[in-house]
């Protein structure tokens, strides 16, 4: 599956100067936007010049059916909506960071389609994680930072915004407060299928209802399944959905 960078920036005897420079000598040596990368099973294109990949069921949620490129997104809820993002957007030859978020399954994003050796992870940022995250959208395509509960200050996060609109990077934003995103999702696991009946035992697909809202169109929601087989994990389509309700077991509030 490759291997996942992981930056050294927790070291409390190195001071927060070091720490900084370390990371924008990795950035450094990142290819640069656009360019064509050659992979193991064939050619991917880097992503578009304006806008980032979502799996393609969610989409329609949005109104340039991707994230755009200098924007702010919080996202709350289900963590298969971050692994979807990064799986599309490293798919497609971008590269991702993620910021403070331990807990986050990578192994799932792998079986969607992530590609683990664009992908670089800091699990312990130290105490000003948003100030890591201002440094990798110099960059990185896609920025996902974790708060931790924490609320970040309005000056600052226009000052961040401003960063990404500048560098061209999409942050994403959850666990915490963020004021002025320009778009807002959020998940909830609606239901399941094969916990009982015929795959009994086995968890076959997650059903999620997503909700879109944003500065610039009025909220949109649907309903995808996220469904599992032996070898990957897929996203589909509202359709599918409907065809599937009735072996779908609800989830406990």
């Amino acid at each position: 599956m490759g291997e996942v960078a992981e930056f050294p920036v927790d070291d409390e005897e190195a001071g927060r100067a070091e720490r900084i420079e370390a990371l924008r000598r990795r950035i450094a040596a990142v290819p640069a936007r656009g360019e064509v990368q050659s992979l193991a099973r064939g050619r991917v294109e880097a992503p578009s010049d304006r806008i980032l990949p979502v799996p393609a069921p969610l989409a329609e949620l949005l109104p340039q059916c991707g994230l755009v490129r200098g924007s702010v997104v919080s996202v709350s809820g289900a963590t298969s909506l971050l692994l979807g993002m990064l799986a599309s957007v490293t798919a497609a030859g971008g590269y991702a960071a993620v910021i403070g978020q331990r807990r986050l399954g990578l192994l799932a994003a792998a079986e969607m389609g992530a590609r683990l050796h664009r992908l670089a992870v800091i699990p312990d940022p130290g105490p000003d994680p948003v100030e890591i995250a201002a440094v990798l959208l110099d960059g990185i395509d896609l920025v996902v930072l974790g708060l931790g509960g924490a609320s970040v200050p309005p000056s600052r996060a226009r000052a961040v915004a401003a960063r990404a609109r500048n560098k061209q990077s999409v942050l994403v934003v959850t666990d915490g407060r963020w004021e002025g995103a320009h778009v807002r999702l959020e998940a909830r696991v609606d239901g399941y299928r094969g916990v009982d009946g015929p795959g009994r035992d086995r968890l076959c697909a997650t059903r999620l209802s997503v909700r879109a809202h944003g500065r610039a169109f009025p909220p949109r929601a649907t309903r995808v399944e996220v469904c599992a087989d032996r070898s990957a994990v897929e996203w589909a389509s509202e359709e599918r959905n409907r065809l599937e309700d009735g072996r779908f077991r609800k989830a406990v509030r």
